[in-house]
């Protein structure tokens, strides 16, 4: 049987390493900030767009990489919804998108009309880190142009 001596001990140590990792949502710098990259407000945009995202003082890692680690993170993007409130965890559907692999562009389809876009950054294990690093921009998406015709060029001389 352990001493008690070594209980206390390893009770010290357990309740120090909870105490030193932070809440999800938690550990952003204070200047840390996430940006949409080649758009902005009022912007009209085709059906299906490739998106790019920034984040400033936040390293980018899959969401595989380390769930607890709060010094990084993975973009989401939300369509048509607010920010995620810190610590929350970030729903999955269709308005909730994930990019957990840590990708910093997609090529999305957005049905025509206005629309506002949400970059949520979120932690390993999709805790929001908050409003502090979300970026909305608010867009217009226009109708799909209808397809060109094979017109082929009458040929000189033609009747």
């Amino acid at each position: 049987m352990p001493s008690p001596r070594l209980v206390f001990a390893a009770l010290l140590a357990a309740a120090s390493f909870v105490q030193a990792t932070p809440a999800p949502g938690d550990g952003a710098p204070a200047n840390a900030r996430v940006h949409f990259i080649g758009i902005k407000d009022g912007d009209v945009l085709p059906p299906t767009v490739t998106l790019r995202f920034g984040v400033e003082g936040m390293k980018v890692r899959s969401a595989a990489e380390d769930p607890f680690d709060r010094s990084s993170g993975h973009h989401h993007l939300l369509i048509d919804l607010p920010a995620v409130p810190k610590g929350q965890v970030i729903p999955f559907d269709e308005r909730h998108v994930h990019y957990g692999k840590g990708q910093t562009e997609a090529t999305v389809t957005l049905a025509p009309g206005p629309h506002t876009l949400t970059l949520q950054f979120a932690d390993g294990a999709h805790g929001s880190y908050g409003p502090q690093l979300s970026a909305s921009v608010r867009v217009t998406v226009e109708a799909a142009k209808p397809a060109e015709t094979d017109k082929k060029p009458a040929k000189a001389g033609a009747k």
